[in-house]
């Protein structure tokens, strides 16, 4: 994949999630103290984002870095584990404990 294929693909994702939250640009370009334009050159694919508006684009659309910038939703299905375990009683949880030592143990 090329940079613009990249950087494409990554606008997509922000865009969908903003929509999703029913965001407008503006209110989003205000939430990150930026331009609309460049919310609009960010979701086109046109310009690339800086590592720090990276993090704050992600903390104020709730989403990971990782699925920002590869699609991955790796991160949403161990939150989505994580949000089951919190309701598991002491002995459940040495048992999913048990069971993920025996998983991950090497050969």
């Amino acid at each position: 994949m090329g940079e613009q294929e990249f950087l494409k693909a990554m606008g997509q994702r922000i865009g969908a999630r903003r929509k999703a939250l029913g965001m407008t640009q503006e209110a989003l370009a205000e939430k990150l103290d930026v331009s609309p334009q460049m919310i609009s050159n960010l979701e086109l694919g046109k310009k690339a984002i800086r590592p720090e508006n990276l993090a704050h684009v992600c903390a104020v659309l709730d989403l990971s870095a990782d699925f920002v910038l590869t699609g991955s939703n790796h991160n949403t299905q161990l939150d989505a584990v994580t949000e089951k375990m919190v309701s598991l009683s002491q002995q459940e949880l040495e048992l999913v404990d048990q069971l993920v030592d025996y998983m991950t143990r090497r050969p």
